[in-house]
């Protein structure tokens, strides 16, 4: 759809962009909804103590996993830039070099898990002396599910980058019915609930990525796994993979390094909070995810192309765009945070509702990272790329040490984040100058120049009429109305370009016409 405003000539398939979002937006109310139910209902059956216990054990096992984070964009970037090239052969074999490499890597997950990890939980976490022997429990599923999740990357990959996004949404419905059956189960079942659950968890995780590896058996032939191993793509591929790393160990640090830091400073209940605002976080940027994961494999197949100017185009519109869908749904959030959390949960731990609100900021910051992100990954030189923005998003834990030791807040790990993220984009774009002939001063024009007029302009009246209501569920109607008014508006008047607005009010008027 974006594209459309561009010239004829694209080679950009509109219809195909369109359609995966649309797809991708139907998976997202099915597990959304589903996950907003269920949070609540595993918070009220578990406690909050097991709650944040099982949020804290996930995050020794996801902080491993970060030996993988930089095989995900390899494995992603690779098949999609072979699928750019139309080269069949060697899509085959990049797909059984990715399997080969993830095997490896969670063998090595495992020898981790079962000895650094063990000691950690033991030793290091703060967990009630009689839920040891659960949280065992969940930490061994824990690790399965990870091992599984990583030897279906390649699936999964493959099936983003041949955009067949309909097969997320329809896996999506089988996942959904699993998730409602596991709340069910968790009631009735008269076991211990945390090890219930976690075992649950993994029966379906099997379950799902099961039925992703047979689809890719199905439809793409790439995917016949070949023995042979070929060393000069091996090495390629942990090369990228390599540096990857390096950004995706500040990655896993500044996610669960920070999960762990509040466990050991301030105890469960505190996971708790941040777990609950990680689940805010993680359903609200679904949107932008679901969009951006439409227009991905089109920057890097455009890049492959050597059509540049596509590239940047898309890359401009995928950022600005990204920005105002999350920045029109999560500023009613942010304004209405504590109502909204007490209808869903009843129970509210204390530090959620500032925690959300910073994590969804964080969240706006990064939306207009990610095309800077598959931009950099398009290219295949991610070498300086990853050294300098992974190296500034490292500082986030030991900045965070330091301020909990001097005695600050929770929250104050939050803010500390927003801060380095904000420095690390500002790298991003530096790096990206020569790499795709993209200046920063073409960045800063075409996205953050409208972001910031759109923020400061649209925020004026729903933040007034907040202030003039009490709490109510009325005034949660009324700012949500307020909202979509007032930033809609903002984007179209001030947010999009001449072209774009003139492009959006021909298909409204089409489709107006076509009501008639």
């Amino acid at each position: 759809m974006l594209d459309t405003i561009q010239s004829s000539g694209s080679s950009v398939n509109n219809r195909l962009i369109a359609k995966n979002t649309l797809m991708l937006y139907i998976r997202m109310v099915f597990t959304m909804a589903v996950s907003l139910y269920t949070s609540r209902i595993i918070l009220n059956t578990l406690g909050v103590e097991d709650f944040g216990i099982f949020n804290v054990i996930g995050g020794i096992i996801t902080m491993f996993a970060f030996i993988n984070g930089g095989m995900v964009s390899a494995t992603q970037r690779f098949i999609t830039f072979e699928l750019g090239k139309r080269n069949k052969e060697q899509l085959n074999k990049v797909f059984s070099t990715s399997l080969q490499i993830h095997a490896l890597i969670s063998l090595i997950i495992v020898i981790l898990g079962e000895t650094v990890g063990l000691l950690l939980l033991n030793e290091k976490l703060v967990i009630p002396d009689e839920r040891m022997t659960a949280a065992f429990w969940v930490y061994q599923c824990s690790i399965v599910v990870c091992v599984v999740n990583i030897m279906s990357i390649p699936y999964n990959a493959d099936i983003i980058a041949h955009e067949k996004m309909q097969a997320f949404a329809y896996i999506s419905v089988l996942e959904v019915g699993l998730k409602l059956l596991i709340v069910y189960l968790l009631v009735v079942l008269s076991w211990d609930k945390l090890i219930v659950y976690a075992i649950l968890l993994l029966i379906v995780q099997l379950i799902i990525q099961c039925v992703y590896a047979l689809y890719c058996r199905k439809h793409f032939e790439e995917t016949k796994y070949h023995h042979q191993i070929d060393k000069l793509l091996f090495k390629e591929m942990v090369g990228f993979a390599g540096w990857s790393f390096w950004g995706n160990l500040a990655g896993a640090l500044y996610t669960q390094g920070l999960n762990m830091m509040l466990n050991i400073f301030f105890g469960p209940i505190v996971n708790a909070a941040r777990g609950i605002a990680v689940q805010v976080q993680t359903a609200v940027q679904q949107f932008v995810t679901n969009f951006q994961m439409a227009l991905n494999p089109q920057i890097t197949k455009t890049f492959a192309a050597s059509k540049l100017d596509e590239m940047h185009s898309l890359m401009f519109r995928s950022a600005r765009f990204s920005f105002f869908l999350l920045f029109f749904i999560t500023l009613p959030v942010l304004l209405e945070t504590k109502f909204l959390l007490v209808i869903w949960l009843k129970i509210v731990p204390e530090n959620t509702v500032l925690f959300t609100q910073l994590m969804i900021a964080i969240s706006l910051i990064y939306t207009t990272a990610n095309p800077c992100v598959i931009a950099n990954q398009a290219t295949g030189k991610v070498k300086n790329y990853q050294a300098v923005v992974g190296g500034i998003l490292l500082m986030i834990l030991p900045i965070s040490y330091i301020v909990l030791k001097l005695g600050a807040p929770p929250y104050s790990v939050f803010i500390v984040h927003f801060c380095v993220e904000s420095v690390a984009q500002v790298s991003r774009m530096y790096m990206l100058r020569k790499l795709i002939n993209l200046s920063m001063l073409m960045y800063l024009k075409n996205i953050y120049l409208p972001i910031v007029l759109v923020v400061t302009i649209s925020i004026i009246l729903p933040i007034f009429v907040h202030s003039c209501l009490d709490e109510s569920i009325w005034r949660l109607l009324i700012v949500g109305t307020t909202c979509a008014f007032s930033v809609g508006l903002s984007v179209y008047l001030l947010g999009l370009t001449k072209n774009e607005r003139f492009f959006f009010r021909d298909k409204a008027l089409l489709r107006l016409h076509l009501k008639k």
